[in-house]
């Protein structure tokens, strides 16, 4: 079983992420599932419907416009990093917690190592699922390796310099 970091803690992985080419063909009805963007497209009705909890997943590209008016039917937006260099859904995590006001959990999932986690954290990410040979324990001193920041972000509004006024 996969072990992730979820607010600031190791935890079970309990959700099921599912692969692009999935089809609704023999889904449990009560697995707490993470669905590619596309099947959500395709599939939301259904989906809503099933007895789980739903959460989605977009690829690097994939805008959160896309989904921004169906927030509310999502525990879970995972934000795929498909290589560590990819920072696009950095964006897509702050667009979620500033202009959206999404409190659900938004997860990072793909090439995601330990020297991304603290600006991640900072952009409103709060959880993160490692690459698989990654160690999760190692990765959590991570969220130590600055005493104080200086930029203002979605878990620190104010600049250090408007913060010391």
């Amino acid at each position: 079983m996969q072990r992730i970091i979820k607010n600031g803690q190791i935890v079970d992985e309990t959700w099921r992420l599912l692969p692009k080419d999935t089809t609704m063909d023999g889904l449990s009805n009560c697995d707490d599932l993470i669905v590619p963007l596309a099947l959500w497209v395709e599939h939301a009705h259904a989906l809503k419907a099933r007895d789980g909890g739903l959460g989605v997943w977009l690829d690097a590209g994939e805008e959160i416009e896309e989904i921004a008016e169906h927030l509310s039917n999502f525990q879970v937006i995972a934000l795929n990093f498909p290589s560590f260099t990819d920072g696009r859904h950095c964006s897509t995590a702050y667009l979620l917690r500033t202009r959206y006001g999404y409190k659900g959990e938004v997860r990072a999932i793909g090439d995601v190592l330990r020297d991304q986690l603290f600006a991640l954290k900072r952009c409103g990410f709060d959880a993160f699922a490692l690459r698989e040979d990654k160690d999760p324990e190692d990765a959590l001193k991570a969220f130590a390796d600055f005493s104080e920041v200086y930029q203002a972000s979605s878990d620190q509004p104010q600049p250090l310099f408007r913060r010391r006024a």
